[in-house]
């Protein structure tokens, strides 16, 4: 796992039951490595979920984009690139991308909404959140 600048890294290994009969990694399984990235992200910034309800904050997804360019097979290394697209009061989106030696072969970005960790609704992101975001530097044009 690598951060450069403000773009994490972090290297997959497609599993042999993610191969569907085409030959390629089943599409379910991009969501399964970008959520394995992103909590190396937060990692990589100090600020570890498992830390989170220090805070008083969780997130639930509102929405996720993927789009397809090339396709990822078994004896592929690819890695996940993570980088901040957007931080707004309340939430903050992630931009995501699959490279496989240099060649972009997916591209992405999750929305995530920041809710009270007592189950009381939304609230705003807290300062230590918005300072792990760091810099925006979006992965995917606008």
């Amino acid at each position: 796992m690598t951060q450069d600048g403000e773009v994490f890294a972090h290297p997959v290994t497609p599993r042999f039951y993610e191969i569907d009969g085409q030959g390629v990694m089943f599409n379910m399984w991009y969501l399964a490595y970008v959520d394995e990235a992103v909590d190396g992200f937060f990692v990589a910034r100090n600020l570890p979920y498992q830390t989170w309800s220090e805070l008083g904050v969780d997130v639930h997804v509102a929405h996720v984009e993927i789009d397809w360019k090339a396709a990822i097979r078994y004896t592929d290394r690819p890695e996940v690139l993570v980088s901040t697209a957007r931080i707004g009061t309340k939430s903050f989106t992630l931009d995501f991308a699959f490279r496989r030696d240099g060649e972009i072969t997916a591209t992405g970005c999750i929305v995530y909404v920041a809710v009270a960790a007592d189950g009381s609704g939304t609230t705003a992101l807290p300062s230590r959140l918005v300072d792990a975001l760091g810099e925006v530097s979006a992965l995917r044009p606008a």
